[in-house]
């Protein structure tokens, strides 16, 4: 199955605090997605600590395959229990979904994972067992596009109590109010944003404790096809051209004379932006069967830039041109594929240019190494 996993997830700190005492661990692997949400004891530096820690702690060996009974282990030895209250350092929550959507929750006191299907709320088959010490909650189930998880703090559920609401916002109510959220079909990001902007209104935006929302959002993966240059051999062109046009997803073709060569053989004409010129930037074009043209190596290289430099790529939000386009199909695809012609362009051999703008193959490399960094599956193909 082809599945890919959206995590996203924001918070409140206690009133008063500047740091919040939970702590969310996202890790990411060819084969699996493992995230961890670890709510601190207490609240403050003190918590954010304890927090942080339990969720490294747990991701870390996760990843690794570590089994459950020797990552609570380890968290037991490293965080003991508090001998004046008698409670653990810290509570967490264990999510981890494989490629082929197997997915695995583990729960240590904190409230019941939230699972949506169809838009409805979906239950699953529990079941507990002791490690440690510790009373742990476990699930195993199959996950498919569509479906959500949510997994939040107490705090969540505490939202309102003693004030808007007397006993603070339960689970079912919380996990209806999600019902709700879901059926507008936002992404993970604005679906974890508001349900804590809820949470900060039932709090009165004076937070009575630490409070996060850790979102999982199965959908089938974005694909984009890139092809950056013209083949070394002219009797590839067609093919590359082929290869681009049965490409599934978004396409977009960096330079002129691939642009050229991709419209000569689909029978069309590129179109050149002239609306939304920047002085910056080289205009960008339109092709039929193509979602975005542009010019080579200056285009890419200040992509590049944009792509690992978060300073740089909010210079260009708000910026219809060549490089905001470009950042932005890159980020928002999971499955990236280069087709990299590797012919010569002698104007890029010109020893005045700066050594990133002569050499187009090491901006490609980059540009597919900053991706892999923020977990997209790259592919690179040599013509």
């Amino acid at each position: 199955m082809s599945i890919y996993i959206d995590t996203e997830w924001a918070s409140l700190a206690k009133f008063g605090e500047e740091l919040c005492g939970d702590h969310v661990e996202v890790v990411r692997t060819p084969e699996t997605v493992v995230a961890v949400l670890a709510d601190g004891l207490g609240s403050g530096v003190k918590a954010n600590i304890l927090a942080t820690l339990t969720a490294k702690i747990i991701a870390t060996m996760v990843k690794n395959g570590a089994t459950l009974e020797e990552t609570i282990e380890t968290v037991s030895n490293t965080l003991p229990v508090c001998q004046k209250r008698n409670l653990a350092y810290a509570t967490f929550t264990i999510i981890r979904i494989d490629r082929e959507g197997q997915g695995y929750v583990a729960e240590f006191d904190n409230p019941a994972l939230i699972f949506i299907r169809a838009g409805k709320l979906f239950s699953l088959n529990w079941s507990e067992r002791e490690i440690a010490g510790r009373t742990i909650r476990e699930s195993r189930f199959q996950v498919a596009p569509g479906d959500v998880l949510v997994t939040v703090s107490d705090g969540v559920i505490h939202a309102g109590i003693g004030g808007v609401l007397n006993l603070g916002w339960r689970w079912e109510e919380v996990s209806a109010y999600i019902e709700k959220l879901v059926n507008l079909h936002p992404d993970a990001q604005t679906l974890s944003k508001w349900l804590i902007t809820a949470c900060g209104q039932l709090y009165a935006s004076r937070p009575g404790d630490d409070t996060t929302a850790l979102i999982l959002k199965i959908r089938t993966p974005r694909t984009l096809t890139v092809a950056v240059g013209p083949p070394q051999n002219k009797a590839d062109d067609a093919k590359v051209a082929r290869i681009i046009r049965e490409e599934p997803g978004s396409k977009v073709i960096c330079g002129g004379t691939t642009g050229s060569i991709i419209a000569r053989e689909w029978g069309s004409d590129i179109k050149v932006d002239l609306k939304n010129l920047d002085p910056e930037v080289p205009p960008y074009g339109r092709l039929r069967g193509a979602d975005l043209v542009t010019e080579g190596i200056i285009t890419l290289s200040k992509t590049l830039e944009a792509l690992k430099d978060e300073e740089a790529r909010k210079k260009y939000l708000g910026r219809k041109n060549a490089v905001s386009l470009l950042a932005q199909i890159f980020l928002e695809s999971d499955r990236i594929k280069f087709l990299v012609g590797k012919a010569l362009n002698p104007a890029h051999q010109n020893p005045d240019l700066p050594l990133n703008l002569a050499l187009k193959m090491q901006v490609v490399k980059e540009i597919a190494e900053t991706l892999e960094e923020k977990g997209k599956k790259v592919e690179m193909v040599y013509f």
